[in-house]
């Protein structure tokens, strides 16, 4: 077990060129491949600068990259031009659409005993290990795993074998990882490197992946008050200490603590990343440890037109909406629909404010009537966006034209925010 590659620090910035070199050395350290598979994410990490891995990897590596599968999950497959915004050059016909309700295979189970130790009880079964067949069939000689490790509401923190398990996972695997960690809560998830899902993927891996050749690439990016993205480390090689060595970075740099509890956070969505409140909803996961209780999150989406990526789950949130956590378990227990689809029912409980904060949410292609059935208190999006211009605003407090005072969060997907609560 090797790690290839590893810089960064608070003050790190590293650029194309560090980029290209790092992948360049470890390409020249490991057997030269012949059949390489890349997994990068989808446009929903566009600013993960996965995408120019994925590019300098297909320079540097040429026709011996034969295959790349974005790691999808339940998401909707990339469009030809969200396939050259984020791989600019890169052939479409080396693009492999992951289906993730029908090309999978199960590698394993992680034993009932050791989900339940991992959970402390709070969930007792076992838990099956799915990925893309092409993973397991697919006689390549390299599967490169590339992504950003950031706060996270299910994993933690993401990326790392949660890219595989879970972005090249099946119907069992997520619906299953994605509801044991709501049972374990999210607000005992979110930034945490190991957590009770970590543990569990990592078990997975060590135990059902040997014959896999899979390598890592995380990125740890750092957004600054100005809109500034910089690439403050790089972390390249297959065992976990490279995940973990990530994730202590992007702690440092990811999770910004508030002085103070704001009682309006007001967050806006990038319409090149967000158009379902699936994704959308890191505007409630990434700042509900910072909102005042009784306070009010506005979320502005200009893109927002549906619920779920996937058309089922978008009919289960349109159905049972946002609730809190014991009001899902309930419905779970009661409704067949929702407890066949378990990551259907953990969205829901992290959508929820669990009636501690009000969300206002401002969709651009979504009517009121719909945001207020889920849930949601309807905003006026081109009233709101006039009075919160984006172009002007940077992270942090401002004075709203009332007097009243709010926190501005321009891109709540790379970042976690946390403040002192009552």
């Amino acid at each position: 077990m090797t790690i290839y590659y590893a810089n960064g620090s608070p003050t790190t910035s590293l650029t194309t060129e560090d980029l290209r070199s790092a992948l360049q050395t470890t390409f020249d350290a490991i057997s030269p491949p012949k059949n390489v598979l890349l997994l990068p994410p989808d446009q929903t990490r566009l600013f993960s600068r996965a995408g120019e891995l994925t590019v300098l990897s297909h320079e540097l590596l040429g026709d011996r990259v034969t295959d790349i599968m974005p790691a999808l999950g339940t998401h909707s497959p990339m469009t030809p031009p969200q396939l050259d915004h984020m791989f600019p050059g890169v052939p479409h016909d080396l693009f492999r659409a992951h289906r993730w309700r029908d090309d999978v295979v199960q590698l394993g189970e992680v034993p009932a005993d050791f989900v339940s130790e991992a959970t402390q009880g709070i969930y007792t079964k076992s838990w099956p290990a799915e990925v893309n067949k092409m993973l397991r069939d697919g006689n390549h000689d390299l599967i490169f795993s590339i992504g950003q490790v950031v706060p996270h509401e299910v994993i933690g923190m993401a990326n790392y074998n949660k890219n595989v398990f879970v972005g090249t996972g099946g119907v069992s695997g997520i619906n299953e990882s994605h509801y044991l960690s709501a049972m374990v809560g999210i607000d005992q998830t979110l930034g945490v490197a190991n957590t009770p899902l970590r543990q569990i993927l990592n078990y997975a891996q060590d135990h059902f992946c040997q014959d896999m050749p899979l390598l890592y690439a995380l990125t740890v990016i750092e957004l600054l008050k100005d809109g500034t993205k910089l690439t403050r480390g790089l972390y390249i090689g297959d065992d976990h200490e490279t995940f973990y060595a990530a994730a202590e970075l992007s702690r440092q740099v990811n999770i910004t603590h508030l002085p103070r509890a704001p009682k309006h956070v007001v967050a806006y969505l990038d319409p090149s990343e967000f158009k379902s409140t699936w994704l959308g909803n890191k505007a409630i996961y990434r700042t509900r440890k910072a909102i005042a209780t009784g306070g009010r999150l506005t979320v502005l989406g200009p893109a927002v037109e549906e619920f779920g990526e996937d058309k089922r789950i978008d009919q289960l949130i349109r159905k049972y909406g946002y609730r809190t956590k014991k009001e899902v378990m309930q419905l779970v227990a009661d409704n067949e629909d929702l407890a066949s689809d378990p990551s259907a029912a953990a969205h829901l409980v992290h959508g929820s404010p669990e009636n501690r904060f009000d969300v206002v949410y401002a969709a651009g292609k979504l009517s009121d009537e719909e945001i207020r059935s889920v849930g949601f208190i309807p905003g006026d999006l081109n009233a709101l966006m006039q009075r919160y211009d984006i172009n002007k605003l940077q992270d942090g407090f401002h004075e709203d034209i009332d007097g009243t005072e709010f926190y501005y969060v321009q891109n709540p997907a790379l970042g976690l925010w946390e403040a002192p609560l009552d």
